[in-house]
């Protein structure tokens, strides 16, 4: 199960990164994908970056404000958001897929994706 932290309340304008660990399961050989959701609304995908971090993927609408990274020594993934809004605030998910190739990116659906857990709360709010 994957852990995502580094949530919390943040003002507008600010920046968070957010953290993806997986105690007990490696995260190498598996493309990380980035999702919130807004209560009542559907989950929506973020960002994804290929296992070894050389291919990554934002929804045009998510371009410019999102970062993401991986350290597969740390075993863990990152998501900077920059210049919060508070139409940020969501629940946001870490999730991986399977990818024996390198280049593999990450289905566009939550549920297309093969390992999650409990996302982290963003409030942005002055």
């Amino acid at each position: 199960q994957l852990q995502a932290s580094g949530g919390g309340l943040v003002q507008p304008g600010g920046s968070l990164t957010l953290s993806c660990t997986a105690p007990g399961f490696t995260l190498d050989y598996h493309a990380i994908g980035w999702f919130r959701q807004v209560p009542g609304k559907a989950r929506e995908q973020l960002s994804c970056i290929s296992s070894l971090g050389g291919s990554t993927y934002y929804p045009d609408r998510m371009k410019g404000r999102f970062t993401v990274s991986r350290d597969n020594a740390k075993n863990t993934a990152y998501l900077q958001i920059h210049n919060l809004k508070p139409e940020d605030t969501a629940v946001y998910f870490c999730t991986a897929v399977q990818a024996k190739d390198r280049q593999r990116l990450c289905p566009p659906y939550f549920y297309g994706m093969d390992y999650w857990g409990k996302g982290t709360q963003v409030t942005v709010s002055s």
